[in-house]
């Protein structure tokens, strides 16, 4: 066998076995779909929008803000954050956006979100980033961040309600 036969069928060796190792990545470790739904009326005088991701940390997550608020006279609509591009904040009265951190850098559907905020919509969102190291973030945005650790979801959920209250306080006139 030439040389340049032997430098190919090395190349497409590692080529086949990284895209094996990419797609044993990828089915691993991606994050599942969340199934839209909503809790409460549509008609109620204050609605919260909770964009997320499908994981045990961030449905328990997801779990303890809604039960905390279902019985407080708040919509609540749960989507899959990849349908961010759909949602006008002007309609919601507070966001809770989870998501992983994926690649060095946010999904793609967040970041694009996220760069198209007005200023005074920034003030009524609550961010949770993880990350494996627990510190990454969008850099205009103030997040909670920290790691997928399911021990750590009631301190993660009271710290979200306790900023969700903030802004759902009535404002005086």
């Amino acid at each position: 066998m030439k040389w340049w036969k032997k430098v190919l069928f090395v190349l497409l060796i590692i080529i086949g076995l990284l895209l094996v190792l990419g797609t044993w990545y990828k089915n691993k470790y991606a994050m599942e779909m969340v199934m839209e739904r909503t809790v409460n009326r549509p008609e109620l005088n204050r609605s919260l929008v909770i964009a997320t991701q499908g994981s045990a940390f961030k449905d328990s997550i997801t779990f303890g803000i809604i039960n905390h608020f279902e019985s407080d006279s708040l919509f609540i609509r749960i989507i899959d954050v990849s349908g961010l591009a759909k949602v006008n904040l002007d309609d919601y009265d507070a966001m809770v956006l989870m998501h992983t951190w994926e690649n060095w850098k946010p999904p793609m559907a967040v970041g694009s979100f996220v760069d198209k905020l007005k200023i005074e919509q920034k003030n009524k969102i609550v961010v949770l980033t993880t990350s494996g190291e627990g510190s990454s973030k969008i850099e205009e945005i103030d997040a909670i961040t920290g790691e997928s650790i399911l021990e750590n979801v009631p301190a993660y959920t009271e710290k979200i309600i306790s900023e969700l209250e903030q802004i759902l306080r009535p404002k005086d006139n």
